[in-house]
């Protein structure tokens, strides 16, 4: 299936609730989503060994995971007591406004974005450290442009259906696809 294909066919849900925001806010759970994101279903078991965790500390954060619509249970590979687990496709998680969330949810949003800014940081740091040695697996690009507010949004908005149009997971990937981490911002210059 081509790329654009993939795309059209794809269903996209928009989600920007609390809740989903709550659920996002915690380093395991992160973990969680990356790991399903690149290796593709797991049980707890599964998980458990390759996230360094006790089983009973990945069901539970399983379950948040799984209450707010993040990850699926594949109900075709379970059986028994044994549970499969893969990450919802077609998601596009969005903020709520700030306005719209508590005080207590913008903490959390606080949080979650010092979370993912650590995280960036690294990467921009294994980029700087291994972009030599990595085949052409590592790419980047710096800019400056003047936009406006209308085309900063219409930029970003493009970015994610770019995206959308390349994203599939795992299983779906030809075998000598990789799992590629992609970061994108903008902020002002001056």
């Amino acid at each position: 299936m081509t790329n654009e294909r993939r795309a059209e066919g794809a269903e996209r849900r928009t989600v920007d609730s609390p809740e989903v925001l709550k659920a996002l806010a915690h380093p395991l759970r992160l973990r969680i989503l990356r790991h399903l994101a690149a290796t593709g279903p797991a049980t707890s078991t599964t998980l458990a060994a390759a996230l360094g965790e006790n089983t009973g500390t990945l069901s539970y954060h399983l379950r948040m995971l799984e209450r707010s619509g993040l990850i699926e249970d594949i109900p075709e590979r379970s059986s028994g007591r044994e549970r499969w687990w893969r990450g919802v496709r077609g998601l596009d998680i969005r903020r709520p406004p700030q306005g719209e969330l508590t005080e207590a949810e913008r903490a959390m949003s606080a949080e979650l974005d010092r979370m993912r800014m650590e995280e960036d940081v690294e990467l921009a740091r294994q980029f700087t450290a291994g972009q030599a040695e990595s085949e052409g697996w590592m790419r980047g690009s710096r800019s400056l442009i003047h936009l406006t507010k209308g085309e900063l949004d219409q930029f970003h908005d493009d970015y994610l259906a770019l995206l959308a149009r390349y994203a599939r997971g795992p299983e779906d990937a030809p075998a000598d696809a990789r799992p590629v981490l992609l970061r994108w911002f903008g902020l002002p210059a001056d």
